[in-house]
C-alpha cells in the first residue's frame, strides 16, 4: 500500500483542553470513519502528538501545554488506537520535524498522505508543506481537519492546494 493516515495532534489538550472545543471536537466522527477504511484496507496509521519539554521554543509563543508524558498530550479517548498503528511524538508543528516520520513512511513504501487532524492552519499546514518538500503527495478530507475559524481553515485548505498542490475533497472521495 502506498498510501498512509497521518493523524496530527488529536490529542487532548488540542480536542478537549485548553485549545480545544467545538470545532476540533466536529472531526471526530470523520476521522472515525477514515480510520475504520483504513484498518480494513490495511493503510497505515499513524498518530503524530505534540509533546514538549521545558524549554521547547513553542512554549515561547502558545505557553505551557502538551507537556510530555502528561494526559494532556495523549490520543483522545474517542480515536482509540490499534497496536499495529504508529505513534510519533513532536515537539514543532510539522509532523517531519525530528519525528522520525519520513524514515517510517519511506520504510512502509509510502507516497502518498491523507493528513487530518488539528489545527488546519497551523501543524496541518506545516506537515502538508514539509510532505510537499519531501516528495509526498497529500490529500486533506475537508471534514477531517479544522482551526478555530471558517476564514483561517477556508484560507489554510486554499493555501495548501495551491502552494502544496494538496487535493482537498470530501471523505467520500477517499473512502470510495
Amino acid at each position: 500500500m502506498d498510501t498512509a493516515v497521518v493523524v496530527i495532534d488529536m490529542i487532548n489538550e488540542f480536542v478537549y483542553g485548553k485549545f480545544g472545543g467545538e470545532r476540533a471536537q466536529s472531526v471526530i466522527p470523520c476521522i472515525k470513519r477514515l480510520l475504520s477504511y483504513a484498518r480494513e484496507k490495511s493503510i497505515p496509521v499513524v498518530f503524530l502528538m505534540d509533546a514538549h519539554e521545558e524549554g521547547d521554543a513553542e512554549l515561547e509563543v502558545w505557553g505551557e501545554h502538551a507537556m510530555k508524558g502528561t494526559e494532556d498530550s495523549q490520543i483522545i479517548d474517542d480515536l482509540t488506537p490499534n497496536p499495529e498503528d504508529y505513534f510519533l511524538e513532536k515537539s514543532r508543528y510539522s509532523s517531519f520535524h525530528d519525528t522520525g516520520l519520513e524514515k517510517l513512511l519511506k520504510d512502509l513504501g509510502v507516497n502518498n498522505l491523507i493528513l487530518v487532524g488539528v489545527t488546519t492552519d497551523i501543524c496541518v499546514r506545516h506537515s502538508a508543506a514539509d510532505a510537499f518538500f519531501h516528495g509526498f503527495k497529500t490529500i486533506i478530507p475537508r471534514g477531517c481537519v479544522n482551526t478555530v475559524s471558517d476564514e483561517l481553515q477556508e484560507r489554510a485548505l486554499k493555501e495548501m492546494a495551491d502552494l502544496y498542490r494538496a487535493k482537498i475533497v470530501d471523505l467520500e472521495q477517499v473512502i470510495d
